[in-house]
């Protein structure tokens, strides 16, 4: 009965100490641990079986970790990954959070805070789902064209099919079940990616300029996401709800 409810982690990284360091601390926790020590073996692993979490590096053999975190997002797989990298630089962090990771450490790092965000990422996601089981509320959000299938995680205009990153769907789901609620990009950062990304907000307004592309008529006017000034975006309460 344990056993069924082990929360399953891929490792993909080339480092074999770094590998050992986290089986030793997170099996301690009786996490279910897969490894992976290249890149292309790790994408396939990560497509072919369901995980709950995939600890991922940037620097790996074969195809490094922003693509491979790139083509999960693509293939709208929404497992959560955390970035562990020795890189530094603010615009690879930048980068990895764009591209749909949902936290990222450097090495060095404090195993402490590193199963601690871990269990952080684990959990938000297990409240999620809990709450989408539990939660009586509509499952389908409709403005005028704009059809948002909470249960399918499916966008739709015009009966047309709306291809959206999963971080896009969690942020149009987010502010269109609030219609006329103002969040601040901080409170978007913790919500939706699960984590206070202190100085990130960029990142926000990245993800909120792709998604207007993708489901505004017109990006100089928009009908549905528009920004509350000196705070951060809301969904328009005028928008047609049926």
């Amino acid at each position: 009965m344990k056993n069924q409810k082990m929360k399953k982690i891929l490792i993909i990284e080339d480092d074999p100490d770094i590998v050992s360091l986290l089986e030793i601390h997170l099996k301690d926790h009786e996490y279910a641990l897969s490894t992976a020590f290249e890149g292309k073996k790790g994408l396939e692993m990560a497509r072919a079986e369901r995980f709950d979490l995939v600890i991922l590096d940037l620097n790996l053999p074969g195809m490094d970790g922003l693509e491979i975190c790139r083509t999960l997002r693509v293939e709208q797989k929404s497992t959560p990954i955390m970035m562990l990298t020795a890189r530094s630089e603010e615009i690879d962090k930048v980068l990895g959070l764009e591209m749909g990771a949902d936290d990222y450490m450097t090495k060095p790092f404090s195993v402490r805070e590193f199963l601690a965000r871990v269990k952080s990422i684990l959990r938000r996601t297990e409240v999620l789902k809990s709450s989408e089981e539990e939660s009586k509320i509509k499952q389908k959000l409709q403005f005028g064209d704009l059809v948002i299938d909470l249960e399918k995680r499916a966008v739709s205009i015009k009966e047309e099919r709306i291809d959206l990153s999963p971080k896009e769907f969690e942020l149009l789901s987010l502010l269109a079940s609030h219609p006329g609620k103002s969040f601040d990009r901080s409170r978007i950062l913790n919500l939706v990616w699960g984590y206070d990304f202190d100085g990130y907000e960029h990142t926000v307004n990245s993800h909120i300029n792709r998604l207007r592309s993708k489901i505004e008529p017109d990006m100089n006017q928009p009908s549905y996401i528009l920004t509350s000034w000196g705070i951060g975006y809301r969904f328009n309460e005028n928008a047609y709800e049926v």
